[in-house]
């Protein structure tokens, strides 16, 4: 009994050995048939979707979700296998091989036939293009560029501001769309920028306020980058000199006093550029009127550099000499 089955057992063996030498040798030559079959050259024709690029800012095209370009290639069928793994795309570029019409932008196969045969493989000769002609209705778009203004809600720390204007990139955006909607918008706000405590530099990303129930506006940033120098200021105090302009030649003036104070804030880093020269403080005697007794002091120049400049006088007292 024991030796029936170990024959049975190396017949079994044997036979199912055969089975998958069989296979094998069929695998095999499938193979090989099909090697030989894609290292054939062909020609065929394949759809390709289309992907528009470099339409101008200005155009808005309509209905052309299901147009396609029918190429015939001819290759080697190894080249040829991946367009049918899944459906490939080809560029048809608006800035070139394109004619213009008042409604339509009209691309023709033979002008294009350079450009579609320099996006495919060297491997890959372009026979035939179809349809020979392609239209793209289109409609005409405004375009305005409106700057950004920033809101801001900020508390710097005692002793602290900011040194300059905040820098905004970009500082304007462009919008477009229909005219009648364009044209109604002259600048774009930001989001408010809420900080407290702040005695260092500020740079950060704000969101724009752009108008969410109007679909046909587009625009050219949402978000910018926001930032500003942050440091030390002082109150600063000189004395000026008073001058009278506009006075008659026959009228003898003497005004009180000859000399007020102003106060200015400024950055640590200016206050010490800053002296008495670089203010002016003028009183216009022409715009005394009658019965009027006093003068009233107005500061003509000042450094740019400044923040809340004051003069601790509104008036200058003068009386009229023989």
């Amino acid at each position: 009994m024991i030796f029936k089955a170990l024959k049975s057992k190396i017949l079994k063996g044997i036979k199912n050995k055969r089975i998958n030498v069989f296979f094998l040798f069929l695998v095999m030559s499938f193979s090989v048939l099909i090697l030989m079959k894609l290292s054939n050259t062909y020609t065929n024709t394949i759809t390709f979707q289309i992907n528009k690029v470099n339409v101008p800012e200005t155009a808005v095209i309509f209905d052309d979700a299901d147009k396609t370009l029918r190429i015939s290639l001819k290759s080697h069928g190894f080249n040829l296998l991946k367009y049918y793994f899944k459906t490939p795309k080809i560029d048809i570029d608006f800035s070139q091989n394109m004619a213009k019409t008042d409604k339509h932008y009209v691309w023709n196969n033979k002008s294009a036939f350079l450009d579609i045969q320099s996006q495919l493989k060297e491997t890959v000769d372009v026979v035939r293009i179809s349809p020979d002609t392609l239209l793209f209705k289109y409609d005409v778009n405004a375009i305005k560029k409106v700057p950004v203004k920033i809101n801001t809600k900020i508390n710097y720390a005692i002793g602290y501001d900011i040194l300059d204007k905040f820098k905004i990139v970009p500082d304007s955006i462009k919008i477009i769309g229909p005219e009648i909607l364009v044209s109604a918008v002259n600048y774009i706000e930001t989001d408010t920028l809420k900080l407290q405590g702040v005695k260092k530099d500020i740079k950060t990303t704000i969101a724009l306020k752009l108008p969410e129930n109007i679909k046909q506006l587009s625009f050219s940033a949402s978000k910018v980058e926001v930032e500003a120098k942050v440091t030390k200021f002082t109150e600063g105090k000189l004395k000026i000199p008073v001058t009278v302009i506009n006075i008659p030649e026959n009228i003898n003036l003497k005004y009180y006093p000859k000399k007020i104070s102003v106060y200015y804030y400024t950055s640590l880093e200016n206050y010490k550029t800053i002296s008495a020269s670089d203010f002016q403080i003028v009183c216009d005697f022409a715009e005394v009127s009658q019965n009027q007794s006093f003068l009233i002091p107005r500061i003509t120049k000042q450094p740019d550099v400044l923040r809340r400049v004051k003069i601790n006088h509104d008036q200058i007292e003068y009386i009229i000499t023989e």
